[in-house]
């Protein structure tokens, strides 16, 4: 007797991570304008309309896609920068403008603590990435340390680490969405190991190992 074959029939669906990291960089270079001085303190609620109204939402979108493709680093470290986005555009959008908050500086210490793990799965197969969660995760922790001090000189050192993270975000989204594009790399992307076998089209498509994978066995 025949033994049964394991099919999968996957849609095709385009990486999440261009849009997230575009949706980044929108933030994070709106909260630096305010942050350096390059903006009044007031122009702060536009910052966290910003937040609120284009990064949530395109952050989101990103995660849920990321959940759908089966990239579990696009899936959490996207869904943890939309929700940690939405608690700062709040905060800032509630509170007199120039004002620190010890309460927002802990969640995003948290918070830049959690965006160390995406960052650290991403490194073993995509480095460009890893780099925009690690440097989304140094941006936090350095925010959430000036929130907790009120000290000018961690509020400006943040400011420049967004601006930073917002350079690598759009490298990062064009990089990405040129490979997708071109179904090769043009950019640099830092792909190596399993990255680059799927990218190379050597990774394994073994029925035996497919059947296994989260989504096709019968428990998580």
């Amino acid at each position: 007797m025949t033994p049964p074959v394991t099919r999968v029939v996957l849609r095709p669906l385009a990486t999440p991570l261009p849009l997230g990291f575009l949706a980044l960089a929108l933030a994070t270079v709106a909260f630096s304008a305010v942050q350096l001085g390059c903006v009044p303190p007031d122009q702060g609620r536009v910052a966290a309309l910003t937040a609120l109204a284009a990064t949530l939402p395109l952050q989101f979108l990103s995660s849920v896609m990321g959940f759908l493709t089966r990239d579990p680093v696009a899936a959490t470290g996207m869904g943890v920068l939309a929700g940690t986005w939405a608690v700062v555009g709040l905060a800032t959008y509630t509170s007199p403008p120039g004002t620190a908050s010890g309460g927002l500086g802990v969640v995003l210490v948290t918070a830049g603590l959690a965006m160390l793990i995406p960052a650290l799965a991403a490194a073993s197969s995509k480095l460009l990435p890893a780099a925009v969660m690690g440097l989304a995760a140094a941006r936090f922790l350095v925010t959430g340390v000036y929130e907790l001090t009120a000290s000018t000189t961690w509020k400006t050192t943040a400011g420049w680490i967004g601006i930073v993270l917002a350079a690598v975000a759009l490298y990062a989204a064009l990089a990405l969405e040129l490979e997708a594009a071109q179904e090769k790399t043009v950019l640099p992307v830092g792909r190596r190991g399993a990255g680059r076998s799927a990218m190379e089209g050597d990774g394994s498509l073994d029925g035996g190992s497919i059947e296994r994978e989260a989504g096709v066995r019968p428990q998580l």
